[in-house]
């Protein structure tokens, strides 16, 4: 008895569920790290700190700084949340006022 109730459960098919495909999902997009214009640190400094923290050579870390100065924000660096975490920690760190956003 308990082989014909065992053959017989096997031989039911197994429901499938489709998961509704109407959502849109942002996995692949990335954090980004954004610093805001401050009235406390100097221009130079900001272009100083982004070459030391991010590698940017003069030019770029001065485009970042003036888009900050003139539009009161830039985004300076963009990847994983961990990474965008510690970007932001790490700007912290050196006075700047930064945050993380999707």
């Amino acid at each position: 008895m308990m082989r014909t109730m065992l053959k017989q459960m096997a031989m039911q098919p197994t429901p499938v569920i489709v998961p509704d495909t109407d959502k849109e999902i942002d996995i692949d997009r990335p954090w980004q790290v954004v610093v805001w214009n401050d009235p406390v640190n100097t221009m130079g400094y900001v272009v100083y700190v982004l070459r030391k923290l991010f590698g940017h050579d003069e030019a770029k870390a001065t485009k970042l700084m003036l888009q900050v100065h003139h539009e009161g924000r830039a985004i300076v660096s963009d990847g994983p949340r961990e990474k965008a975490e510690i970007d932001c920690f790490r700007l912290h760190n050196h006075g700047l006022w930064a945050t993380i956003e999707k």
